[in-house]
């Protein structure tokens, strides 16, 4: 009897220690991951080559100005943290880089990326998501 108490007692700690886990290392990953982003773009003079794509670009021009009418008081989130947390619990860190990867060497267009994170997203979160990059690009 005293060791199937034992083996509770380890299982639903295990329990609780992996749900730390997954909580507080999806936050700090987020984080990080947004922190290691932002200055990366700022340093490199990448988040003005972004500005001019989307300037050029009818389509994604017309994207980001939806960002523009959306009511803020109805955002699943409003920081980079938080959308970055959702991104990578609803889309996946793994298909996040593959993603990236595939649009940096040209296999995959910029269409095809967002529907592949659309098809993973609710309405509410992608408008939170153009919102966030408008505000982080325009403000």
């Amino acid at each position: 009897m005293r060791f199937i108490k034992f083996l509770v007692v380890i299982v639903i700690f295990l329990g609780l220690v992996g749900y730390g886990v997954l909580h507080f290392g999806t936050k700090f990953a987020s984080e990080k991951i947004v922190d290691t982003l932002s200055t990366e773009l700022e340093n490199s003079g990448q988040m003005d080559e972004i500005k001019n794509t989307i300037e050029n670009d009818p389509q994604l021009k017309a994207y980001m100005e939806e960002a523009q009418t959306v009511d803020r008081s109805t955002l699943p989130f409003t920081t980079k943290e938080e959308a970055t947390k959702v991104l990578i619990q609803k889309v996946g860190i793994t298909e996040l880089n593959d993603i990236r990867v595939k649009l940096q060497d040209g296999s995959m267009t910029q269409e095809e990326a967002l529907q592949k994170v659309e098809g993973k997203l609710s309405d509410d979160e992608i408008a939170a998501l153009k919102v966030i990059v408008y505000e982080e690009l325009y403000q």
